[in-house]
């Protein structure tokens, strides 16, 4: 019978996705069949599943960690945000369409349905399933039809670890403060607590540690030291993206205010001829760039005025006469083009607005959704590439003659008549290594990294940092099997 058991955290970007992750690792190495879980998830980094779904990129690389293909029952309710009051609502992998926070809070019909669902069907087949909570439980203005903490615990009767992110400050606050707003039936569910992102000697804090158990009366379950190779594995939250130092080879990416899918720049950073430098707004982009790639975009034309707004478009016009290179994905092919024409507001607002005009090409936003797995390969010399593509606009036009990329018998993508400037839907394309090696060569730098085997390798090191410093056996044995009847969501 498969076992449960949740991270919940003090506050967002504690560190429980990569907690999650590790344990995967962890448990699959110790025999278990393992599932991550997160019932609702917020994020414009988006993995497409093998069946054509969605659900959140960090729920993905605990998939890849416990050695399973990812599905979109580990992620059922996925909110992607359009505007600063808006996002668009994916249930079990698909669109259901765009809801206004107010709106979306205070109807969430059939979500907990959904997750609940979902997580019994992964359940079936694994050993344990490890849950994930989001942003914090203590938020008590949040609790009523609450899915994504303790709704979610109550309801599937699942146990729950509290983890706390010792790097922000104030810890032991974190963690006996959310104890002193959590309700009577919230508490029950807490079974410990766990320490994360500790700088120093590890002895310094026994007295903190031993302080919060002494108020809480919850084991402690360790205290993680900060793990230093976190960098190299995929980001999710768009705060977790960085600039990163390597070589000669610098690749200029403007921080686009909706960024979407930005796992393209993880094999980029992690070459170490390759510096990726991420350019915040009110900066000007650097003129000594090699590359100035224009990522994906989860509001493409709102995305292109935030561009315009801080000059940026002026910026990538003079790299361009300087001879430098440009690459647009998804979104970002889409802003090289002379039009984007979104009549239904499929994408973000309505509106028809004229693009940066570095290709001949004109996008409209229509038609259903695409989200799919795809394997491509180079239009001139058929190096092989996998990728994912998941956008709702098509793009025409005469640069479209000159497509570098081919999907089948399907010609993908457009270039500018000097070649210097690219565009394609495809994303992922830049974890191929044969693909990524033939792309820094036109630039003039040469790649012999293999970075899937490297995402591999840092998870194994992730698993073994766990294994040093949390308490596996206790958490396992805090496990409980997965309840064949819920509590009344309604409740």
């Amino acid at each position: 019978m498969a076992r449960s058991i949740m991270i919940q955290g003090t506050g967002s970007n504690v560190g429980k996705s990569l907690l999650v992750a590790g344990l995967a690792r962890a448990f699959v190495r110790r025999g278990l069949s393992v599932a991550p879980f997160k019932p609702q998830n917020m994020s414009n980094n988006a993995a497409v599943t093998p069946e054509g779904g969605e659900i959140g990129r960090a729920q993905a690389l605990q998939a890849r960690a416990a050695m399973r293909a990812p599905h979109t029952d580990m992620n059922p309710v996925l909110l992607k945000p359009e505007t600063e009051t808006g996002a668009q609502v994916i249930v079990q992998g698909k669109r259901r369409g765009t809801r206004e926070a107010g709106s979306f809070m205070r109807d969430k019909t059939g979500l907990l349905e959904a997750a609940l669902e979902s997580f019994h069907r992964l359940a079936q087949d694994v050993d344990l399933v490890l849950i994930e909570g989001a942003g914090s439980p203590a938020e008590t203005n949040l609790r009523k039809g609450d899915i994504a903490n303790m709704g979610f615990a109550c309801a599937a009767q699942v146990p729950v670890v509290l983890v706390g992110d010792i790097h922000r400050g104030g810890v032991i606050a974190q963690i006996v403060g959310t104890q002193a707003v959590l309700d009577d039936q919230d508490l029950d569910r807490v079974v410990g607590f766990a320490v994360n992102r500790f700088r120093g000697d590890l002895t310094l804090f026994d007295g903190g540690r031993d302080d919060i158990v002494k108020r809480t009366g919850w084991p402690c379950l360790g205290v993680v030291p900060w793990f230093n190779d976190a960098w190299r594995l995929p980001a999710e939250d768009m705060m977790d993206i960085a600039s990163h130092a390597g070589g000669a080879c610098k690749i200029v990416v403007p921080q686009l205010e909706r960024m979407a899918n930005f796992d393209d720049l993880d094999p980029l950073s992690a070459e170490p001829d390759v510096t990726v430098e991420i350019v915040p707004p009110g900066r000007a982009l650097p003129g000594d760039a090699a590359l100035v790639l224009i990522p994906g975009s989860k509001s493409t034309i709102g995305d292109l005025a935030f561009l315009r707004a801080q000059g940026w478009d002026v910026d990538i016009h003079a790299h361009v006469r300087r001879g430098g290179h440009v690459l647009g994905i998804c979104g970002g092919y889409q802003m090289l083009g002379k039009t984007i024409d979104d009549p239904d507001g499929v994408d973000g607002r309505p509106g028809k607005v004229d693009g940066l005009g570095l290709l001949d090409v004109h996008t409209v936003m229509a038609g259903e959704k695409k989200v799919t797995l795809t394997e491509a390969q180079l239009m001139d010399d058929a190096v092989p590439l996998s990728g994912y593509e998941i956008h709702m606009g098509r793009t025409q036009g005469p640069d479209c003659n000159r497509a570098w990329l081919r999907v089948g018998d399907r010609p993908e993508g457009a270039a500018s008549p000097s070649g210097r400037v690219k565009g394609a839907y495809l994303h992922g394309l830049f974890s191929s290594d044969a693909f990524r090696a033939r792309f820094l060569a036109e630039l003039g730098f040469e790649s012999d990294l293999l970075y899937e085997d490297g995402v591999d390798a840092v998870l194994d090191q992730l698993a073994d940092h766990l294994e040093c410093y949390l308490d596996l056996d206790q958490l396992l044995s805090l496990a409980q099997p997965v309840a064949d009847q819920v509590a009344d969501p309604s409740e």
